[in-house]
């Protein structure tokens, strides 16, 4: 996105507590998902981590992180990445409406969603010309709990650090 010329910064926002998340008990700690984005984001030029979120009353709702983003950086633009997944549930998120009305949105492609726009929201919304990772987060997650290698799926450094602190497994709620 940022070599395409759409943004100048692309900031991966950790969210403590997304409130469409179903299986919130078996999220792992705020800290360490915080971490493990870190170390993902860090070698990318351009790409930052935030925790932004981890001051603001949970459950998180994006509006008000937007909203509080504007507030702090009054003369930034900030536009709101999101999968094809989430644009086909967006009418569920709080104060949509407000989000469409006041930021851009750009949404990028995920298996098996196609991306519909409404022509009154073209100018505001827009589908990222990417290629399409036939991989979720959910599934990472699932490989890991059912015991299989994610090796090939996630950089080294991450992959040690969820070895290292028992993520993702049963044993994590033992320790």
């Amino acid at each position: 996105m940022i070599s395409s010329g759409l943004v100048d910064r692309l900031w991966f926002m950790v969210s403590p507590v997304n409130p469409l998340k179903v299986d919130k008990e078996r999220q792992v700690a705020d800290t360490d998902r915080l971490r493990m984005v870190e170390m993902v984001s860090h070698p990318m030029d351009g790409v930052e981590t935030s925790a932004f979120e981890f001051t603001m009353p949970r459950p998180s709702y994006t509006i008000d992180t937007l909203n509080a983003l504007q507030a702090k950086f009054p003369d930034d633009e900030f536009y709101l990445v999101t999968g094809g997944d989430n644009w086909q549930i967006f009418n569920k998120w709080r104060n949509s409406e407000e989000i469409l009305a006041k930021y851009h949105l750009l949404i990028y492609p995920r298996l098996g969603y196609e991306v519909t726009i409404p022509v009154e929201l073209q100018d505001r919304v827009k589908l990222v010309d990417a290629p399409i990772i036939e991989l979720s987060s959910t599934e990472i997650r699932q490989r890991l709990a059912n015991g299989k290698s994610v090796r090939y799926y996630v950089p080294d450094e991450v992959m040690g650090y969820i070895e290292r602190h028992h993520l993702y497994t049963n044993r994590n709620k033992e320790d």
